[in-house]
């Protein structure tokens, strides 16, 4: 049975390719999810990947996760969820595994904070698609040092 991880892309993702091209590329939403697939494929890893315009909607799939077990962390691309949304946040901080935040652009770069990376575990920003690769790898890296 492979690493099961959990990606969350947030609201506005699937605009992804179809909006904003200049700052976040012509990839859409189904491009990443095939990447991240096959990143995750290659590392021994399994995703399972959720996307929802509406932050009760991810609250649930988080608690969902949570009480299925199994998972190993989450990566959530919040988007549009980035602040004022402390539900969201005080979900993540809830949840028996670890959460890490993804960003493809540098959000701070285009003078943007997100509350949600002071509830997760790490901030992966900057690294476009790829990035979603190093997240995955510092998933496994994490979960292989704490069985040591």
């Amino acid at each position: 049975m492979s690493a099961r991880i959990l990606v969350i892309h947030g609201a506005g993702m699937n605009m992804r390719g179809k909006a904003q091209v200049e700052i976040f590329g012509p990839m859409t939403l189904a491009d990443y999810d095939r990447q991240i697939r096959a990143s995750a494929d290659a590392l021994g890893a399994s995703v399972d990947i959720f996307h929802s315009n509406i932050e009760g909607e991810v609250i649930n799939r988080l608690y969902e996760a949570h009480e299925q077990g199994g998972y190993l962390g989450a990566i959530i691309n919040p988007a549009g969820f980035m602040a004022g949304y402390p539900a969201l946040c005080a979900t993540i901080d809830q949840v028996s595994f670890p959460v890490w935040e993804l960003h493809l652009s540098n959000p701070a770069r285009r003078g943007r904070t997100s509350e949600v990376a002071g509830v997760v575990r790490g901030v992966v920003t900057g690294f476009g698609i790829h990035g979603y690769e190093l997240a995955l790898r510092g998933i496994l890296a994490v979960a292989a040092d704490a069985a040591r």
